[in-house]
Formats: C-alpha cells, sequence, structure tokens
C-alpha cells in the first residue's frame, strides 16, 4: 500500500510543479488546428468514397450490361 500511496503523492506532484500546462489562447488555438484539421480530412475522405463509389456503380453498370 506504501508504494501505491508514493505513486500518487509523486504524480500529483509532478502534475502540479512539473508539467507545463498551455495558456488559454494556446489551448483555443490547438483546438481549433485540431477542428480545421478534422474537417479537412473528413470531405477528403466523403471525396474519395463519393469517387469510388460512382466509379464501382460505373463498372457494375458496365459489367451488367455485357
Amino acid at each position: 500500500m506504501s508504494a501505491f500511496s508514493n505513486f500518487i503523492k509523486e504524480s500529483y506532484n509532478e502534475l502540479v510543479n512539473k508539467v507545463s500546462w498551455p495558456t488559454w489562447p494556446e489551448l483555443q488555438e490547438s483546438s481549433v488546428i485540431v477542428l480545421v484539421s478534422s474537417i479537412i480530412i473528413a470531405l477528403v475522405i466523403f471525396a474519395m468514397d463519393s469517387a469510388f463509389s460512382k466509379i464501382m456503380e460505373l463498372l457494375y453498370q458496365l459489367i451488367s450490361s455485357i
């Protein structure tokens, strides 16, 4: 039990005294960057999925007409 309480005390000490937390403006800027990046990646994946779907539809129509 002593090892566990020692771990908790050291973890708390590290989080309070040694970790450099971002400021509120830095946190907001990072959040905006993550949001914009996520939207861009989602749009790219959507475009790729739509294009692949259309290509597959064309191939199925071509095969079914033979």
